[in-house]
């Protein structure tokens, strides 16, 4: 019985013209059981009648064959009128006119250029094996789908002849639609990958000429709040941009949201930072909480006792696998999301009772990935160098001061790695390998120092001081002095480093310039 309603359109004759014949004996045998005549090109109707499927030649309806030994047998009238004619009475008529043949529904893929065997003797040359007979059947059929509908990909054999059985031979103008979308977006990435290898690879650290963003199956509940839609992509491009998305189990708890993704993203960042054990405690994609320790445990409590007030709802990750007596440094900590390389079931199991937190096991970036970074603004896409720039033994340029002890140094460079991942502007005070306080994001430098410094409180005494870029003016450093900072790490570089660092002598702290800055937005 046939469907009721518009846009339902029968399947009478069909092209097959294919590359890879995977699933396509079954496919044409169905087609041929309703009915359908089947025209094959060369080599398809080869594969078929090796499978027991008769065919109608392909060059019966063009009467050329194959010239230029292949390179045309499809792009003729007696096939692509047969595609691309509407069919209205006009068109119909045209059609007879003529004397062509109308074609309902195309099976097409494409030469396997991304997969050419370069390196085995015989191979044909590179440039014969860009499709353009199939590409262009694939784009006629898409075009013309209010009428015509083409399967490019084996996958979508099975459920094209489920609608054309259970529908009495006809197929859906949804399924047309979906098969054209698809059509195209296939002959899209065909000549992305053909233009990426004739232009050949980008020169080592270039910016690529063009870049493309891959949609993921990961599903979003909303963006940043709940009337924000939000989808993630990963990208997809030359390999002078190496962004690798690593994968990442969701151990427990509901799907991750938007924000869930940014703090993670901070948190494993700063981790990576660190050859021991390390935990990043991360609220707003900004740290406010970074230690290391003798265990994940340890570093894990260390890191929570920076801040009891913003540490309420932050993203952890811990750069080791959590044990099973993870739960005991949460305790009474509420943690929105927790994530480590590996995970105990023992820890899975003591941290399912926290009904609200998520666990998320996930690799741990290395200081050699990740080598660019996106951002939008204006409508358009911004990338830059993930910053991995190591803070060198030459970089210490001590300007004022007692050289820093041992463990002050280590401070020093424990804080520089914390500070490049918080919001400009971003002040890190740390003691050995913790962080004590975080001022971050604020629009004057001083007040980075003056919430940093209240945060440590007590702690602020003997701490180390690292600021992401120059003190403009000497009011920060008399704020840290006041609160007993014994160091200070910063970039130097401002019209007022001589009135900065008379401060700092005055108040008998050593500083440090580096000469170069790390500011995040």
């Amino acid at each position: 019985m046939a469907p009721e309603g518009e846009g339902w359109r029968p399947v009478g004759r069909a092209l097959l013209s294919v590359s890879d014949g995977a699933g396509l004996a079954d496919l044409a045998g169905k087609l041929t059981k309703r009915g359908v005549e089947l025209v094959a090109t060369g080599g398809t109707g080869r594969t078929l009648a090796r499978s027991g499927v008769k065919s109608r030649p392909a060059e019966e309806l063009t009467g050329i064959g194959d010239w230029f030994g292949g390179r045309i047998k499809t792009l003729h009238p007696g096939l692509l009128g047969g595609i691309l004619a509407p069919r209205t009475p006009e068109g119909i008529v045209e059609l007879a006119r003529h004397g062509l043949l109308p074609i309902d529904l195309v099976v097409v893929n494409f030469y396997p250029f991304a997969s050419h065997p370069s390196k085995t003797p015989g191979a044909p040359a590179r440039e014969e094996l860009i499709d353009v007979g199939g590409v262009t059947l694939a784009r006629a059929a898409a075009k013309n789908h209010e009428f015509v509908a083409v399967a490019s990909d084996p996958s979508d054999y099975a459920g094209l002849s489920k609608e054309l059985e259970s529908h009495d031979g006809q197929l859906s103008a949804q399924t047309r639609l979906a098969l054209a979308a698809k059509a195209f977006e296939r002959c899209a990435e065909y000549d992305r990958i053909i233009a990426a290898s004739l232009r050949g690879p980008d020169a080592e650290g270039a910016f690529p000429s063009a870049v493309r963003f891959l949609r993921e199956p990961l599903k979003l509940r909303y963006g940043e709040n709940p009337h924000q839609r939000a989808a993630i992509y990963r990208l997809d491009g030359p390999s002078a941009v190496s962004m690798p998305a690593p994968p990442f189990d969701l151990l427990k708890g509901d799907s991750l949201s938007y924000t869930n993704l940014l703090d993670l993203d901070t948190a494993l960042a700063i981790v990576a930072e660190y050859p021991t054990p390390t935990a990043a405690v991360v609220k707003h994609a900004t740290p406010c909480g970074v230690a290391s320790g003798e265990s994940a445990v340890e570093a894990l409590s260390r890191a929570i006792a920076t801040d009891p007030v913003a540490r309420y709802g932050c993203v952890i990750a811990v750069n080791r696998p959590l044990p099973d007596d993870v739960g005991s440094a949460l305790s009474g900590v509420f943690v929105d999301l927790l994530a480590a390389p590996e995970i105990s079931v023992g820890a899975v199991a003591a941290l399912s009772r926290r009904s609200k937190l998520k666990v998320v096991r996930t690799a741990i970036p290395t200081l050699d990935t990740e080598r660019w970074q996106a951002n939008s603004a204006l409508g358009r896409l911004l990338l830059q160098e993930v910053d991995r720039r190591e803070l060198a033994p030459a970089d210490f340029r001590l300007v004022v001061g007692a050289k820093a002890t041992p463990h002050q140094a280590c401070a020093l460079d424990f804080a520089w790695r914390v500070v490049r991942h918080a919001k400009s502007n971003a002040i890190v005070l740390a003691d050995g390998s913790r962080t004590v306080g975080i001022g971050s994001g604020q629009p004057t430098r001083v007040k980075a120092v003056e919430l940093a410094c209240e945060v440590a409180g007590d702690r602020a005494k003997g701490a180390v001081l690292a600021s992401d870029a120059f003190f403009p003016f000497a009011d920060g450093v008399e704020v840290a002095g006041k609160a007993g900072v014994a160091a200070i790490i910063q970039p130097g570089g401002s019209l007022r480093d001589p009135e900065v660092i008379a401060a700092a002598e005055r108040w008998k702290i050593s500083m440090y310039f580096t000469g170069w800055r790390v500011f995040r937005h």
